[in-house]
């Protein structure tokens, strides 16, 4: 019997053009086993919702440089409420001001991962969240 792969969405909400780390993080995801769906960049909330949807994820990751982090993700997390999908764990990344990541904890983003982080803490961090021992 194969075990099912995790399947992980990575997406750039609103007008951030800047993908890089978006990129990075995505190949380092896929190179651990994981299916990774890249969306691009520019994506609206509720587009990267749909996607999700679409591709069944076990995982979105969200990367944002622009500084509408705050909106831009509390919109995907309504999204996700309002089809009843809570079973998404939701990751962050970018520039985040330390003051902004427990108000993205309270609206239920489960990780937020600044600049820098070493891509197998991201990794270690999905497994756990899909395992449901983080």
């Amino acid at each position: 019997m194969s075990k099912k792969k995790i399947r992980v969405l990575i997406a750039k909400p609103g007008l951030d053009g800047h993908d890089r780390g978006a990129k990075v993080v995505a190949r380092a995801l896929r190179d651990a086993g994981m299916e990774v769906i890249y969306t691009g960049i520019r994506q609206t909330p509720e587009m990267i919702v749909q996607s999700a949807l679409q591709e069944d994820v076990d995982v979105i990751g969200l990367s944002c440089l622009s500084g509408a982090h705050l909106e831009l993700f509390d919109d995907v997390m309504q999204g996700l409420r309002d089809r009843n999908m809570d079973s998404v764990n939701v990751i962050a990344g970018g520039i985040i001001p330390e003051d902004d990541i427990l108000e993205l904890q309270k609206i239920g983003v489960k990780a937020v991962f600044g600049p820098g982080t070493p891509t197998a803490e991201i990794v270690d961090a999905v497994e756990k969240l899909v395992k449901g021992t983080d």
